[in-house]
């Protein structure tokens, strides 16, 4: 009798883990497990630079570490987290009080690849004359290379300043870029309505 009794107890058993199996699958089918799951499960997988990295590219880029650079990047890091890629590039500005800028670079994937960026858009400037300036842009969220092609407009109010060193934030459908410039690029980059960014040269600034 006694054995009758642990036989039952065990096919109960078995009998609940299949039961629990089944609900498990079965709200693995519907969706519903996959939207409990904490957040950074998916992300692991889309890791990005981290702030020790990014700031060392950064002062190899501008060939400089400064205060300000460092601030301007730890603002970044928690403010939006971890860039998938960033752009090393170069513009030309120049404006009386509104002109144009062009500019160009490469963009770094994190997951690997290097493509080539052009870049221009309405700019306001503080003082006469043409500047040519560096500039470090952070990329956050962007699904591949090809999605950086378009028209990102400025976030108003977004200009943060400290010790030579300035950055603001453009932002389109979930992709934010940070541009970082130091010295003179601050001049020619601190009110910008919008910057259009393409695969090849072009003198139309819209």
């Amino acid at each position: 009798m006694k054995h009758s009794h642990q036989a039952a107890a065990a096919r109960g058993v078995v009998l609940s883990r299949r039961q629990v199996l089944g609900q498990v699958l079965g709200q693995l089918g519907s969706g519903a497990l996959v939207a409990t799951l904490p957040a950074w499960s998916f992300a692991a997988g889309d890791d990005g630079f981290d702030q020790e990295s990014t700031l060392k590219a950064a002062s190899d880029f501008f060939g400089q570490t400064t205060e300000g650079l460092a601030k301007v990047i730890e603002k970044a890091f928690r403010e939006q987290g971890r860039p998938n890629a960033y752009i090393r590039g170069e513009e030309v500005a120049g404006a009386v009080t509104v002109g144009l800028r062009y500019g160009e670079g490469e963009l770094m994937m994190k997951r690997g690849g290097m493509r080539k960026v052009f870049w221009a858009g309405p700019s306001i400037g503080f003082d006469t004359g043409v500047n040519a300036s560096k500039v470090f842009v952070l990329v956050y969220h962007l699904p591949g290379a090809e999605a950086i092609f378009r028209r990102f407009p400025g976030v108003d109010g977004s200009l943060y300043y400290v010790g030579g060193a300035g950055i603001n934030y453009q932002r389109l459908d979930g992709v934010t870029l940070a541009p970082i410039r130091l010295g003179v690029g601050l001049r020619v980059g601190a009110n910008v309505g919008y910057v259009h960014y393409r695969p090849e040269k072009s003198i139309n600034p819209l």
